[in-house]
């Protein structure tokens, strides 16, 4: 088993990739089999969140490179930012993860949620994509350009 330890930058050769859903890219301790069908482990920093084209070492030296994972998403799309910005409102009201384009949002498909922002006159479209969600207040930094999702709680009490 190969055990990957650190994330690693510039132009390593890669070896192989690992397709991962949101949900296995936010966890830092997690047993994976690589796209080319060799099992690792992942043995990050605690927090660590992993983003499409993120560069993993192993501890032989060995590279992988993370591939987002097509996902079951909802998007709106619109032209009006006034009804995006309630979209956003009303998703993240529900503590609901969500990426935010210019003219789009998109979150995990939930036929409950699409009727909602349908209700505020949004069409909804569901789609297969990665997804890189917002991090949130609390969820961290951008680094290298990409956006980090949010881990487990959300820094605040109700």
């Amino acid at each position: 088993m190969i055990k990957l330890i650190e994330k690693t930058a510039g132009l390593a050769a890669v070896d192989t990739t690992l397709t991962l859903p949101l949900q296995s890219r936010i966890k830092c301790r997690l047993r994976v089999t690589l796209d080319n069908g060799v099992d690792a482990g992942l043995f990050l920093p605690r927090g660590s969140t992993l983003v499409d084209g993120d560069l993993l070492r192993a501890d032989n030296g060995y590279t992988v490179k993370v591939v987002a994972a097509r996902e079951t998403l909802s998007s709106v799309v619109s032209d009006d930012p006034h009804l995006l910005a309630r979209a956003c409102y009303h998703l993240g009201n529900r503590h609901v993860q969500i990426e935010i384009q210019p003219d789009r949002v998109s979150y995990p498909h939930d036929h409950v949620l699409d009727g909602m922002l349908r209700g505020l006159g949004l069409q909804v479209t569901v789609t297969e994509a990665p997804f890189e969600p917002e991090p949130g207040a609390y969820g961290g930094s951008a680094e290298n350009g990409h956006r980090h999702a949010q881990g487990a709680g959300h820094g605040h009490h109700h």
